[in-house]
């Protein structure tokens, strides 16, 4: 479906972009087989679609996977899903936010793959929800913003918040850039497909996340600041318990954020954690 069929659609049905909810529909048909390319979607798999628009993704998915649960915000567009996918025995369509929907409860699946052409506004928000689902994706593959791509993949001295966060939880890599003109409306930047291979299993135990991302959040909280000081401020510690920590995790307080890579936080973690 081209920009002129999906525009023609969209009248047919007396329906138009919404902007505050970051509609931009994908109709240029080779980035659609990117996407399914890079899920490696099969006949066993099960995947949570979020997103589903008009259902173009939602269909191929479909005629690929054992079952495809497709959510969706906007209620306008849920009764056209239902229609349009109403010979798709395998296609659930739910209306909701993805944020407020507990993921493992909606899937009840012990394994499934994550499938997203999401809004750029709250991509740092399901990416979140995602990976911090009871039950993660083994996969997510995600139309994102192409700035955000690369920030997703960076590596250090170029590390951010998100970087980290997702790193932690997976294995990120770009697959394509996408241009604008591959959705319509088209957005005024330039989107990429990532992949995200989840780690089989996390580096720390799932009880103590929580307190390592405090610590990583610490460190970035003044990304000015060496990481003695930025952490000492962060994590309200005496300067010299911070320098003890840094000295056992065998990293320099001269360091800043950026520069460490997700092993060597998970390092200061540990260390900061010994008694």
């Amino acid at each position: 479906m081209g920009p002129m069929d999906t525009k023609a659609l969209l009248c047919e049905l007396e329906l138009r972009p919404l902007k505050q909810l970051g509609q931009n529909f994908l109709v240029d048909p080779h980035v659609l087989e990117r996407i399914l390319d890079a899920a490696e979607v099969g006949l066993n798999d099960a995947v949570l679609e979020i997103g589903a628009g008009l259902g173009i993704l939602t269909q191929a998915l479909a005629a690929r996977a054992r079952r495809v649960v497709a959510v969706e915000v906007d209620h306008r567009l849920v009764d056209v899903l239902r229609e349009r996918l109403g010979t798709c025995s395998n296609a659930e369509i739910i209306e909701g936010d993805i944020l407020t929907l507990e993921i493992t409860s909606l899937l009840q699946e012990a394994a499934y793959k994550a499938v997203a052409n999401i809004p750029y506004y709250i991509t740092s928000a399901v990416l979140r929800h995602l990976l911090e689902a009871r039950v993660r994706p083994t996969l997510c593959v995600l139309m994102v913003q192409r700035e955000v791509a690369q920030r997703i993949v960076a590596q250090p001295d170029e590390m951010s918040l998100l970087a980290v966060s997702v790193q932690f939880y997976g294995r990120p890599s770009v697959v394509a850039r996408v241009p604008a003109h591959a959705f319509y409306p088209a957005p005024k930047v330039d989107s990429a497909i990532v992949r995200i291979d989840s780690h089989p299993t996390l580096a720390l135990p799932e009880q103590v996340v929580s307190a390592f991302f405090d610590v990583v959040r610490a460190g970035f909280g003044q990304r000015r600041k060496q990481l003695h000081n930025a952490l000492a401020h962060g994590l309200h510690l005496p300067a010299e318990r911070v320098e003890q920590c840094l000295l056992r995790a065998g990293i320099a307080g001269e360091r800043r954020a950026e520069t460490l890579a997700v092993g060597e936080w998970v390092q200061l973690y540990r260390a900061f954690a010994t008694r």
